[in-house]
């Protein structure tokens, strides 16, 4: 595993309307990184505690998402892309709360999407990312 900056490039062409939110349009990731691709981790805890609450979900979300990165030794900076999925409307703000503070500008590209639903009915939010490391 090497320490070297990883070489990207955020996409937000001034060509087109600037992303709604804290995302960049596209990120490019040169060749020779290393990536990861992760599953779509739920808002539930090691304890398999599932809060009430969509920003307490997206929270442990993520919190899954920086120990399977950690795995690898990478973290939040590693991070190109982001897939995430709420089941209703309203809870996009706390989910984009919580994405917005853990992933400060250049933000990786990013989708959200509102969802029917999960396997379990108690499950509000999904995250899922790609992340790179030179």
């Amino acid at each position: 595993m090497t320490d070297r900056p990883l070489d990207l490039d955020h996409l937000v062409p001034d060509t087109m309307p600037a992303p709604f939110a804290a995302y960049s349009h596209g990120v490019v990731v040169r060749a020779g990184s290393d990536m990861v691709f992760c599953s779509g981790q739920l808002g539930i805890g090691a304890d398999a505690h599932v809060p009430e609450d969509a920003e307490a979900q997206a929270e442990l979300c993520f919190e899954n998402v920086r120990l399977i990165l950690a795995a690898c030794g990478m973290d939040f900076a590693n991070v190109v892309r982001i897939n995430a999925f709420v089941t209703d409307r309203a809870h996009m703000r706390p989910y984009m709360a919580v994405r917005d503070r853990l992933f400060p500008q250049p933000a990786p590209a990013s989708t959200l999407m509102i969802v029917s639903g999960f396997t379990r009915e108690e499950f509000k939010v999904e995250v899922e990312v790609v992340a790179a490391r030179a």
